[in-house]
C-alpha cells in the first residue's frame, strides 16, 4: 500500500507560545524567515514555537523569547494573552493545525537581539530581526498570518494599558 504524500497526511496538533515584544513607539519586534517547503519566500512573523512536554504557556513563552532572540525575560514580564487562534498551516513537507497563543511584552527598541541560540531546523531559515508598527507590515503584505497586523494592534494596545494603570 502506498504512504500518503506529506501534504495529504493527518495534521498534527501543534501548541505554541508565542511573544509580542513592544516598543514605546507601538512597534512590535517581528522575525524574518521562510518555510524550508518554499525557501526564498521571505515572510514576518512573531516570537515563539511549540510548547514542550510539562511546560506551561509561559514557560514557553519565554524560553522561545530567549532561543529566538538571545533575550531573557520572566514570566511575570509578560502580559496577556492577548490573542489565541487555531490555524491550519505547513512547515517543510508537513501539515500542522497550529493552536497558538500570543503574549505580549514591553521591550526597549535597543535591545540586542542574537540568533545564537536557535533550534538547528531555523538556523538556515531565520535571517533577519525588524521592529514593524501594524499599519506599515500590513501595507507591506508579508506577514507570516494575513490577521497579524490586528495581533500586533491588540500587543501594542495591552502593553498601553499596563503603563497607564
Amino acid at each position: 500500500m502506498d504512504q500518503p504524500r506529506p501534504d495529504e497526511a493527518e495534521p498534527t496538533l501543534r501548541v505554541t507560545a508565542r511573544v509580542l515584544p513592544v516598543n514605546h513607539r507601538g512597534e512590535v519586534l517581528l522575525l524574518q524567515d521562510q518555510d524550508p517547503g518554499r525557501p526564498g519566500i521571505l515572510r514576518w512573523g512573531t516570537i515563539g514555537g511549540a510548547v514542550d512536554p510539562g511546560e506551561t504557556l509561559l514557560e514557553a513563552a519565554v524560553r522561545e523569547m530567549h532561543e529566538e532572540t538571545g533575550i531573557a525575560v520572566a514570566a511575570g514580564d509578560l502580559v496577556g494573552p492577548v490573542h489565541h487562534d487555531v490555524v491550519p498551516f505547513t512547515y517543510g513537507d508537513r501539515a500542522f493545525i497550529g493552536d497558538s497563543t500570543f503574549f505580549a511584552l514591553a521591550l526597549a527598541h535597543d535591545a540586542e537581539v542574537v540568533f545564537d541560540h536557535l533550534e538547528p531546523v531555523e538556523v538556515d531559515n531565520v535571517f533577519a530581526h525588524g521592529w514593524w508598527s501594524p499599519e506599515a507590515l500590513e501595507a507591506d503584505g508579508t506577514a507570516v498570518l494575513p490577521d497579524l497586523p490586528d495581533i500586533m494592534t491588540k500587543a501594542v494596545a495591552a502593553i498601553h494599558d499596563r503603563s497607564t494603570q
